[in-house]
């Protein structure tokens, strides 16, 4: 069994930075892919980032050039560091760990942290 434990999320004017924190317990976290999503009210849940066990990143459009995701494999912790923030990125971001191989895939989501940016 993963937790996964958002922090760092919060109220910041635009332009401002954040940096979000997940940290997850467990052996799997160097093993795994990490990712963030959001989900806006309303909407759906959204890619933001993710990074695979060997560092490979990719990032939505919307973010790209903005953020920066990143990860401590000693500290079982996945980051995004969060620039020049618009009000369009006010979302509730949820951290993701999953895990695969060909005979066993296991995916886990965090509680989720608020990020709202004011205009």
């Amino acid at each position: 069994q993963v937790r996964l434990v958002e922090s760092g999320g919060g109220l910041v004017q635009a332009g401002g930075s954040l940096r979000l924190s997940c940290a997850a317990s467990g052996s799997l976290f160097s093993r795994s892919a990490m990712g963030w999503y959001r989900q806006a009210l309303g909407n759906q849940r959204e890619l933001v980032a993710t990074i695979v066990s060997g560092g490979g990143t990719n990032y939505s459009d919307s973010v790209r050039g903005r953020f920066a995701i990143s990860r401590d494999n000693a500290k079982n912790t996945v980051y995004l560091q969060m620039n020049s923030l618009k009000p369009e990125d006010t979302a509730v971001y949820y951290c993701n760990l999953n895990y695969f191989t060909a005979f066993t895939k296991y995916n886990y989501w965090g509680q989720g942290t608020q990020v709202t940016v004011s205009s």
